[in-house]
Order: structure tokens, then C-alpha cells, then sequence
């Protein structure tokens, strides 16, 4: 499949509710005639389908970015043992639910007579042919509700993109700085105060002309190149990352077995960020030439995710303990230009990522802002919706320069809905004139509370931390008090 096609196809994949969102102020009937054709178009477009090792291969870029390298971290908040444990419990319950979805949406395309339906219109038509009169009708509220935690996650995403970009790009520069000046100044001793540091929030301003430069490509085929190149570095830098931690691992004896309830809710928040690819699942499956082998695609790729999430969190903790960072790359080593490429190259990943997150979000908002102006103002009101957009972005990231908490705010507010807490409701409104199994009912109602908690829980411990950072700045006075009585220790040493 040349670069072209596979550009193409990461465009279906990420916009798995674009073509729905043409249904406002249409009545039942007119909706169903306006998306029919859209519908075929994911069955018949891209040559007739894509095949098994494409599907699985979407599926893998579907769900690994930058979540992945924050998981250690999330380990850390969870503790060593309950970490894992976790992790494949969440992994397998978000499985779970994507094959919900599958099964659900096959269902009503049946019942509703659609070749095919993406995530928000299943939604909507579960809703529509519900037991509850007031869900049905406010049918369409389904769409709505899909749409708006899609654009939340999305945008999510990519203000994570920007502090993962100017975290480590700034951690690189300064290194190279420092090794620079490090020669020179050998005979020099200098107090960690008189140690300069660029503010991040400056890196951030600095990429914000790119990024707006970049998301002017409307068309994601002029991107196929540096998309391949993309993933190639991404999956380059892996590879290094974990040659370097397994190396040197602690003793998990060394380690807190359980963390406290407190910090739980920050873990959940970025699993629930990393495992949160249930937006590529049906429109994946829906282009597919044998659908009747997409379960066992979805089980083979995200059995492949869960082992490389759970191996590099669990490795990535053993190496770094209590030490570790947000984003696994700030902790390799500052002094060596391996490790330092491994950061610019995931950052070139990121950086171009960044465009296919963007598109979701972009095609949903700007037609809805375009369709009200002249047609002669058009182009010039979409650029600045665009360059608006990716603004908003940079904006939560300057305003919340924290990776990990970013990551969980997004996963605990966005990703939960659409990942834990809609399948299980979708499947007891589609199938509950199927005589549901009592087991089924309280296994999805158990899913759905484990999400509503979780989001409640992740969004107040998370918001809590971003508006009192008591542990940061607790953490922060005791390395610069540390600091100070050695800086004493040795004046009165030389003296």
C-alpha cells in the first residue's frame, strides 16, 4: 500500500463522526437519505476495503502515541503491584466495550436498514429504539453528546502534543547547552541559582506558528510522507527506550506495592488517555473486506497494545522509581546524543500527529462556522477558525504545564465517557427486548459505574492538583532546601 493510501485511510480512520454531522435540522427520514451515501462510501471506498494486516495495523496507530510513555508514571500513582493489575483490567474491560460497540452497531444497522454506522449515530439510534420514551426523543442528543466528547478528546490530545513537544525539545536544548558551556566553564563553579532555564511555556509560543502552519494543509494525502516517516521514528525511539530500562532495574521489593486512594484517580485518568482508540473501531471495521475477521483483528492488535503498554509502564517504573517523569523520554540521560535523538525523533512523530488529531475536531466545528459567512470569506474564516483551534490548544498547555496531569484530566474527563460508560448503556438499549440475562445487565451497569467514578474521581483529584499543586511545590522546596545546606556544607567544607 504506497503512502498515498495509507494517508487516505488514516483519514477514515480519524474521523470516524465527520460524515455524520450533516443531520442538523433534518427530520428522521431526511437524515437516513443524507447519510446513505456516506455509508457506502465506507464500504466501497478504498479500492473495495482494506485487508486483515491493514486493519491490525491501523488498530496498533490507532491507540499507541503518547499515552504510552506516560504509564509509568501512572504505575507510580498506582503502586507496583496494583499498577499492572490494573492496566489489564482496564485494557481488557475497554476491549470489552469495543466489541460492544461492533456488536451493537450491527444490530441497528439491520434494524434501521444502513450499510453501516459510525460511533455517534449508533448512539443515537440505540437511543431511538430504547425503552425510554424521553430517550427517544432525544434521539438525536446521541450525536451531540458522541460529537462533543469526541472534540474534547481530540483537542485533548493535542494540547498533550504540545506540552510533549516542549518538554522535551526543551530538555534537548538545554542539554546541548550544557554540554557546550561545560568545557569552558570546568574551572568555574557556579550555585544552582546562578543555572538558567528556560520557561516552557516559551517552547510553546515558539511551536505555536508551526502547529498553525501545519494544520493550513487541509488535504491529510500531502502529509502521507511525513506521516510514514512519522511512525517510523516513533517506532525507532521505542525500541531504544526500551533497550536503555531494562537495564539496571530496581528491586520491586524497594518499591510501594499499593499507593494510596488519593493518587488512584490520577492512574485511572491516563490508562483510560492511553487505551482510549474506541473511535477508530468502527470506522476500521466498517472498511474492512471480511468483516466477520475484525473481532479477531481487534483481539490480536489490542493484545499486542496491552502487552507493550503493561511491559514499558512496568519496566519503565523498575528503572526510574520514584524519579520518573510524565513522559518516559525526560528521563533518559541528557549527556548522550542516542538518547537525546530519541526525543527529537518521537517529537517529529508527535509533531506530525498532531495534523491527524487536529482534523477530527476541525471537520466537525469549522463547516458549522463557514456554512453562516459569505462564500467569498470562506477560506479566509476557516484558516482563522483553524489557526483559533490550535491556539485553544496551546492555551490549555500553557495553562496547565504539566503533562501528567493533562493526560489525566483528558482521560478522566473525555475518555471515560466514550471508552467506558456509552457501550455498556448503547448495548442494554439495543438488546433489552432481547430478553437481556440478569449478568448481562449487571456486568454493563458495573462497567458504567467504574466509568461515571472514575471520570468523577479523576476530574476532582485532577483539577484539585492543578489548582493546588501542594505535592509539586512541597517536592520542589525540599530539592531547593537540599540544595542549599549542601551549597553550605561545602563553603564551610572549603573554609
Amino acid at each position: 500500500m504506497d503512502g498515498s493510501g495509507r494517508e487516505e485511510l488514516d483519514m477514515e480512520v480519524m474521523k470516524p463522526l465527520i460524515d455524520e454531522q450533516n443531520s442538523d435540522g433534518l427530520s428522521d427520514e431526511e437524515h437516513e437519505n443524507a447519510i446513505l451515501p456516506v455509508e457506502k462510501h465506507y464500504q466501497l471506498g478504498n479500492g473495495g476495503g482494506i485487508t486483515f494486516t491493514q486493519t491490525l495495523t491501523h488498530l496498533l496507530k490507532g491507540n499507541i502515541g503518547t499515552g504510552l510513555l506516560g504509564l509509568p508514571l501512572a504505575i507510580k500513582n498506582a503502586g507496583i503491584v496494583m499498577g499492572p493489575i490494573s492496566l489489564v483490567f482496564i485494557g481488557v474491560i475497554s476491549v470489552h466495550c469495543m466489541h460492544i460497540l461492533v456488536r451493537c452497531s450491527h444490530c441497528l444497522c439491520q434494524r434501521m436498514k444502513k450499510s453501516s454506522l459510525g460511533y455517534s449515530d449508533t448512539v443515537s439510534y440505540a437511543m431511538e429504539v430504547g425503552p425510554l420514551s424521553a430517550l427517544q426523543k432525544r434521539a438525536s442528543w446521541g450525536r451531540y453528546i458522541v460529537d462533543f466528547f469526541l472534540v474534547i478528546t481530540q483537542l485533548g490530545f493535542c494540547s498533550v502534543y504540545v506540552v510533549f513537544l516542549a518538554e522535551n525539545v526543551k530538555q534537548v536544548h538545554e542539554g546541548f547547552l550544557e554540554n557546550k558551556t561545560s568545557p569552558i566553564n570546568v574551572s568555574v563553579t557556579s550555585s544552582p541559582s546562578e543555572k538558567r532555564s528556560t520557561d516552557l511555556r516559551i517552547y510553546m509560543l515558539c511551536f505555536l506558528p508551526f502547529l498553525i502552519l501545519l494544520v493550513f494543509i487541509r488535504d491529510l494525502k500531502s502529509l502521507s510522507m511525513l506521516s510514514l516517516l512519522a511512525n517510523l521514528s516513533m517506532a525507532v525511539s521505542l525500541v531504544i527506550i526500551y533497550q536503555y530500562i531494562v537495564r539496571d532495574i530496581i528491586d520491586p521489593r524497594k518499591l510501594p506495592p499499593v499507593v494510596g486512594w488519593k493518587k488512584y484517580p490520577l492512574f485511572f485518568g491516563t490508562a483510560i488517555f492511553a487505551f482510549e482508540g474506541i473511535g477508530v473501531v468502527l470506522p476500521l471495521e466498517n472498511r474492512m473486506k471480511d468483516t466477520t475477521r475484525f473481532p479477531q483483528a481487534l483481539n490480536i492488535g489490542m493484545g499486542i497494545v496491552m502487552t507493550l503498554y503493561i511491559s514499558l509502564a512496568t519496566l519503565g517504573y523498575l528503572r526510574f522509581g520514584d524519579e520518573i517523569k510524565g513522559s518516559i523520554t525526560l528521563n533518559l540521560p541528557q549527556d548522550i546524543w542516542l538518547y537525546q535523538s530519541v526525543k527529537l525523533l518521537y517529537s517529529f512523530g508527535i509533531f506530525v500527529t498532531y495534523s491527524i488529531q487536529y482534523y477530527v475536531p476541525a471537520e466537525i466545528l469549522i463547516p458549522a462556522v463557514t456554512s453562516k459567512v459569505e462564500q467569498k470569506w470562506q477560506l479566509l474564516t476557516e484558516l482563522a477558525v483553524r489557526a483559533l483551534l490550535v491556539c485553544s490548544t496551546c492555551a490549555v498547555a500553557v495553562l496547565i504545564p504539566r503533562l501528567d496531569l493533562v493526560i489525566s484530566f483528558v482521560g478522566a474527563v473525555s475518555s471515560s465517557t466514550l471508552a467506558l460508560i456509552l457501550p455498556p448503556l448503547v448495548e442494554i438499549l439495543t438488546f433489552y427486548k432481547e430478553n437481556l440475562s440478569l449478568w448481562t445487565i449487571f456486568k454493563d451497569i458495573f462497567i458504567a459505574v467504574i466509568g461515571v467514578v472514575g471520570f468523577l474521581t479523576g476530574t476532582y483529584v485532577t483539577v484539585e492538583e492543578i489548582i493546588y499543586p501542594a505535592s509539586t511545590v512541597l517536592a520542589n522546596a525540599t530539592e531547593s532546601i537540599s540544595a542549599d545546606v549542601n551549597s553550605t556544607g561545602v563553603v564551610v567544607g572549603l573554609q
